[in-house]
Order: structure tokens, then sequence, then C-alpha cells
């Protein structure tokens, strides 16, 4: 299982597609709401028992300070991946990367691009199929609909020129 959190509810529209990629390639995922400064008791508490209650990585988006990945993965045993989010009091979102990228030894904190939550989605799935052959196959079969895509793409541009891109 894969947990996703967030500091607010307003986190919510860009950490869904962690969710949606994870159920698409059938892992069982949670999503809730862990502040890491106004429940600081909530997120002690989660990330100290994560892997007892079956968690298999954790997918933590913060804006402004970000403090949630970084402290999920001081206190947790497991992956955390990071998504920093440009949230309404973010420096451009700076602010948020800088805190989860920049993580001191001994706390690492895997970090996706700014709002990046589906490739957070997408880097648990691997991590996990790593030991699961079954969500392997759909790993790879994730990735090869993506370069699908794109030579439909291609072929639509070779018959029909640029306007053939256009939808």
């Amino acid at each position: 299982m894969v947990s996703i959190i967030m500091g607010s509810d307003s986190d919510l529209p860009v950490m869904r597609p962690a969710a949606e990629v994870l159920k698409e390639m059938g892992v069982a995922v949670e999503v809730t709401i862990v502040s890491a400064h106004r429940t600081p008791d909530r997120l002690f508490e989660f990330a100290k028992t994560a892997h007892e209650r079956g968690v298999k990585v954790i997918i933590a988006g913060a804006g402004g300070a970000a403090h949630l990945p970084g402290m999920a993965a001081s206190l947790s045993p497991l992956p955390v991946i990071g998504v920093p989010v440009k949230s309404s009091n973010s420096i451009d979102g700076w602010d948020s990367i800088l805190s989860i990228l920049q993580m001191p030894n001994g706390i690492p904190v895997a970090t996706v691009a700014l709002n990046a939550a589906q490739n957070a989605g997408i880097l648990a799935a691997q991590i996990l199929a790593v030991h699961d052959p079954v969500l392997m196959q759909k790993v790879i079969a994730f990735k090869k609909g993506l370069s699908d895509k794109v030579l439909e793409k291609v072929t639509r541009w070779e018959q029909h020129g640029i306007e053939g891109l256009i939808i």
C-alpha cells in the first residue's frame, strides 16, 4: 500500500494524480491530511506506525515551508517521495522545492518536480515493482503507453503536417 499525505485539503488537486496512476496500476492507496505544523502529534503517530499498518511507500505533498516530507522521512523507516506544491503562500514553489530537496545526510527524501504528483505515483509503483512481477509488467505497460502516444503523434504529423497535431 502507498500512503499519500498532504498538509491541507487545498493540496488535493495537485496530489490526486498520484492516487490515480497508482489505482490504474492496481496499487492500494490511502489518502489523508497530515499537517506538519497544525497536527504534529498526528504526523509523529502516522509516520512512526505507517510500516506497521502495511504501508510500503509514503508520498508527501507540501507547499510553503514544506516540512511534511522531511519530517515523515525522519520518523519512518519507509521510503518517502516528496511532492513540492506551489501553494498560495509559496514563493513560486521554490520554497517548497528547496525545503524538500535539501535534506541532511541520513534523511533521504526522493523529490519530484513542482506539482508533479503523478511522477511520485509512478516512482512509488516502480519501487514496489522491484519485488512484484505483476506490478512490474503494469509499469512496463504504462511506460510503453507513453511511448505509443508520442509515436501516434509523430505518425499524424508525418501524414498531415503540423495541422495533424491539433486536435
